[in-house]
């Protein structure tokens, strides 16, 4: 609508001999309530109209319909100038700017950006918390390349530590050669049973040795258990030839267990790094900034970076005998991941329970004189949380990934069949569909909250039909699908006779043009739920002109002929804004 900017800034020189910039000009969408598509805010003109907002704003807007063709006409409600633009300007965006292949597709605009999402232990499955991070990542990841961007996907690997170790001796003791292909189970299951199995044992140690009189802590301290997994820490660390076999054995099923669980949840990596290769890093920058005198040794001889004039406290960068912290390795992993890619933005999406820990590597960073510091991110997310006895988990805590899609396709095949969607289909016509409509009922109702806030997921909630939700979304695409393939060729000459648009057909057309704006937006914010709660909206829109317009059975052809590619063209859109979410549409349903 840079027209209408253009023509207001004419006005207001015309009317009251002002010079105002195009930033002083607050465009909005007209309110639902009132006639008109584009609102101009006139409460800051009357500074030097020197009369009232609903004087200048007719003032305003008889010069617009005069002097512009595309103004049709205006109302004025108190400080708001409510435009209403012509059918013609609504018709030539439609065959101009929405048709062509090259709608919302933004030219490369020379920026890098990196999104690392995931972040796995190498100990356990992937679970709930996981399936927002994933799904969160790869969305902005797939906004971002929308937008114009060059992006670069990464998944940073916590495949070392302590917690390995746990799964790999109980593994020892009590595996009996268990593998995979022994047991039936994927490789993250297998490997998880033996974390927790490690924690059972450790458990009874410590009671046991309660029960002799040592407190919690020195129980804690003194199970043979946390002893022996320690050894074996340092054995790994030492490069001990037997306990790296093990583990990456046991790393190998996991990976193997990921990839199936990846590929389930549809999501991808260009790059993964692995904290294996990276813990050590962060150990030359820690003597870069003993240098610069960003940090110092206490007597112990740990060094330390003092905050406390930034509002934060003193932080360990190294410990005494000299071994690193995982804020000396993610120091390191910023620096390699920079120097691998010399991106101009890299976001981290990490749960809300790290904001200080990045607030706290960013500045370090920052203080070390690392000018591309400035533009690293934190996509801080909240928790998922679940209605109780919805879900059922493996060992009674989280919810397993693999669970949680299991239990969507199943309540996904419920709801489908329930409504009668599937009538005609083959099994595996079926069985696809009822990946593709649990997975967009998942993913739809974890991206259309704002990512800082928690939510709580109701699966059946999610799989309706009839609510804010994707399997609407996915229904309304079908349904479009089905009407385009009923008609013959598509005839446009004969589409652009048709001239009398209705509300609803308008509001249609309004709704599309907003697209690209949205992914701008979108991307800008790094929110998918901007993308989300839009193609829910023109989902609405597209369905009340459904209902209220006849398309095969039209009054005539030229009608009928405009409203299939009024149809063809919201197709295209549902599809794309769904892609940037990672859901897939159905051609029928």
């Amino acid at each position: 609508m840079d027209f209408i900017i253009e023509a207001t800034l004419k006005a207001v020189k015309h009317l009251y001999n002002t010079d105002i910039a195009a930033a002083d000009i607050n465009l909005q969408e007209t309110r639902k309530e009132f006639e008109g598509q584009v609102t101009v805010v006139t409460f800051p003109f009357t500074k030097f109209s020197k009369k009232s907002p609903e004087q200048t704003g007719n003032e305003i807007g008889a010069y617009l319909q005069n002097n512009l063709n595309e103004v049709a006409g205006f109302n004025v409600i108190k400080g708001f100038l409510n435009i209403s633009i012509s059918n013609d300007y609504w018709l030539k965006q439609l065959y101009t700017e929405i048709l062509p292949d090259d709608f919302a597709v933004f030219k490369p605009n020379g920026k890098k950006v990196m999104v690392e999402y995931s972040s796995p232990n190498t100990n356990k499955p992937l679970h709930l918390g996981h399936v927002r991070n994933n799904l969160l990542g790869f969305s902005v990841a797939e906004i971002l390349a929308a937008a114009g961007y060059e992006v670069i996907k990464t998944n940073l690997v916590n495949d070392r530590g302590i917690h390995i170790c746990k799964s790999m001796l109980a593994w020892q003791r009590w595996g009996g050669g268990e593998t995979p292909q022994s047991s039936g189970l994927k490789g993250d299951h297998l490997v998880g049973k033996y974390y927790v199995l490690f924690d059972k044992e450790y458990k009874k140690q410590v009671e046991e040795l309660k029960s002799a009189g040592e407190t919690e802590e020195e129980a804690k301290k003194n199970a043979p258990l946390i002893n022996e997994a320690q050894q074996m820490l340092q054995k790994w660390e030492a490069g001990d030839k037997e306990v790296k076999t093990l583990w990456s054995t046991m790393n190998s099923w996991v990976y193997a267990g990921f990839a199936e669980t990846y590929k389930k949840l549809g999501v991808s990596f260009d790059k993964f790094y692995y904290e294996s290769n990276t813990y050590l890093l962060g150990k030359d920058i820690i003597e870069e900034g003993l240098e610069k005198g960003v940090f110092f040794k206490k007597a112990d001889n740990s060094v330390w970076i003092d905050l406390t004039s930034d509002g934060l406290d003193e932080k360990l960068v190294l410990r005494s005998d000299g071994t690193s912290v995982y804020m000396t390795q993610d120091l390191g992993t910023a620096q390699l991941k920079y120097d691998d890619f010399h991106m101009d933005n890299s976001i981290y999406v990490v749960g809300n329970e790290q904001d200080y820990h990045f607030k706290v590597l960013f500045l370090i960073l920052q203080k070390l004189g690392k000018t591309w510091a400035k533009g690293l991110f934190h996509l801080s997310y909240g928790m998922v949380d679940l209605p109780s006895g919805k879900m059922k988990s493996r060992e009674g805590t989280v919810v397993d990934a693999d669970d949680l899609v299991d239990e969507m396709e199943q309540t996904a095949k419920e709801q489908t069949e329930a409504a009668g969607k599937v009538d005609g289909f083959s099994d595996e016509e079926k069985l696809h569909l009822y990946h593709i409509v649990g997975m967009g009922a998942l993913k739809y109702f974890l991206l259309k909250v704002d990512p800082k806030k928690r939510l709580l997921f109701d699966p059946n909630e999610s799989v309706d039909f009839q609510g804010h939700t994707g399997p609407f979304i996915q229904y309304t695409h079908a349904r479009i699908r089905s009407v385009l393939s009923r008609a013959e060729h598509p005839d446009v000459d004969k589409a652009k006779q048709y001239d009398q648009l209705s509300p609803e057909e308008r509001d249609l057309i309004v709704s599309l043009t907003q697209f690209p704006e949205i992914i701008k937006s979108a991307a800008e914010a790094y929110s998918p739920a901007v993308i989300a709660n839009y193609v829910y909206e023109l989902a609405k829109t597209y369905n009340k002109f459904y209902h209220e317009k006849s398309i095969l059975q039209a009054e005539n052809e030229a009608a009928k002929q405009f409203r299939l590619q009024l149809s063809t063209a919201s197709g295209k859109v549902i599809n794309k804004a769904m892609g940037l979410l990672g859901i897939e549409v159905p051609e029928r349903m």
